[in-house]
C-alpha cells in the first residue's frame, strides 16, 4: 500500500501565498511523476502541475508564474510553492504519485482545502 498526504491548505487573502507539501510512503520502489491537482465543487477535476523524476515540469496556464513544483526524490515528496493568489484558485487539492513496478498505478491522498478570499 501506498499513503499519500497532503498538507499546507489554509485561508489566505487575494494575492497571498501558501505553500503545499505532499508525502508519500510506503511500498514504493519507483516514482515516475508526482503532482497536483485542483477540484471545487461540482466542477472538474483539474492538472496543476507536475513534476517527472528527471525534474521536468509542467504547469496549467492558468497558473504560470504564480505556482511552482518542486520535489525531493529521496524522501518522495513534493511542494507546491503558492504565490500572487486569486478566488479562482479557491479549491481542494490533491497530491496524484504515480508509481511503476509491482505496485504501479496512481495513488491520491485526501486532500487538502486552499481558500482564496477576495
Amino acid at each position: 500500500q501506498v499513503q499519500v498526504v497532503e498538507s499546507g491548505g489554509g485561508l489566505v487573502q487575494a494575492g497571498g501565498s501558501l505553500r503545499l507539501s505532499c508525502a508519500a510512503s510506503g511500498s514504493i520502489f519507483s516514482v515516475n511523476a508526482m503532482g497536483w491537482y485542483r477540484q471545487a465543487p461540482g466542477k472538474q477535476r483539474e492538472l496543476v502541475a507536475t513534476i517527472t523524476g528527471r525534474g521536468s515540469t509542467s504547469y496549467a496556464d492558468s497558473v504560470k508564474g504564480r505556482f511552482t513544483i518542486s520535489r525531493d526524490s529521496a524522501k518522495n515528496t513534493v511542494n507546491l510553492q503558492m504565490n500572487s493568489l486569486k478566488p479562482e484558485d479557491t479549491a481542494v487539492y490533491y497530491c496524484n504519485v504515480a508509481v511503476s513496478g509491482s505496485n504501479r498505478g496512481n495513488y491520491w491522498g485526501q486532500g487538502t482545502q486552499v481558500t482564496v478570499s477576495s
